[in-house]
């Protein structure tokens, strides 16, 4: 994609990508990033195992260990480069190639068995990329084939962060107090300035909302969803839905429930054997 073209959406959340702390955060070693993800990997093991994958949004490579732990057959794909370069160097051996999910012309329609996008990465998007996204997923899925992505909670906590809570942590110990007060000054100032110059972008519209988050000192901006939108959303790409798992305890979500307390979901759907064409 041209950067001539890119939205202020995008622009925002490719700078923080680049950004020294978003190379600290990525680098570090991790499995998986939460309860939900290694349920919802638990639920697909036994039905993608030794299916060709696609991993969307691959960073530094975290999720390399993980997804081929089910199969061999793997392509990963990120677009920011730098962190691209990290992933290959520690997995030379395997496809990994610079790609903006919005465009996946390059790789092949009905294909894949599984295609996943972790850590929220749908969410860095605004509203109709979303749905580029989710579209480009379904058409590279072979019938039958699963989708994996988290998307955060319109309704969690993640959506009421705001600046205040980079301020230290009162204690009465006077040496714990400034300590905490030195290592929050660097953290309050930037997060200061980044929530400021990006809550302009900010907008509800109920079903789902764009907001500043705190993650990167308040450095990006992103979709809040709720779980009626995004089931309604996967229905009108073409999905059929098969399970949701909640964040914080790897809880199965039943499809009842319209409000939880998880920080972001999981979100497990499946591409038809009647599917729609792409002719």
């Amino acid at each position: 994609m041209n950067t001539q073209s890119l939205s202020e959406l995008d622009r925002i959340n490719r700078t923080a990508w680049n950004s020294p702390d978003a190379t600290r955060e990525f680098t570090i070693e991790k499995t998986f990033s939460d309860k939900g993800e290694q349920a919802a990997l638990d639920w697909l093991r036994p039905r993608c195992a030794g299916l060709p994958l696609l991993d969307i949004g691959i960073g530094t490579g975290r999720t390399i260990p993980l997804m081929t732990s089910l199969s061999s057959d793997y392509t990963g794909v990120d677009y920011t480069p730098k962190l691209l370069e990290m992933a290959k160097s520690r997995y030379p051996e395997l496809d990994l190639r610079h790609m903006d999910a919005r465009d996946m012309s390059a790789l092949p329609s009905g294909h894949y068995g599984l295609v996943e996008f972790s850590w929220n990465g749908i969410d860095c998007v605004d509203y109709d990329d979303r749905v580029k996204i989710l579209n480009e997923m379904y058409r590279v899925l072979r019938p039958g084939g699963f989708v994996l992505f988290s998307s955060h909670n319109r309704g969690g906590p993640g959506y009421d962060e705001n600046i205040w809570q980079l301020l230290p942590e009162f204690t009465f110990n006077p040496i714990k107090l400034g300590w905490r007060t030195l290592r929050s000054l660097r953290r309050f100032q930037l997060g200061t300035l980044n929530y400021m110059r990006n809550i302009r972008l900010n907008r509800d519209y109920g079903g789902y909302a764009l907001k500043t988050a705190a993650a990167h000192n308040f450095g990006i901006v992103i979709v809040y969803t709720t779980l009626a939108e995004q089931r309604r959303q996967l229905a009108e790409v073409g999905f059929q839905r098969d399970v949701v798992f909640g964040s914080c305890d790897g809880d199965l979500i039943a499809d009842d429930v319209e409000t939880s307390n998880a920080w972001w979901f999981h979100f497990i759907a499946h591409k038809p054997f009647a599917a729609r064409s792409f002719d």
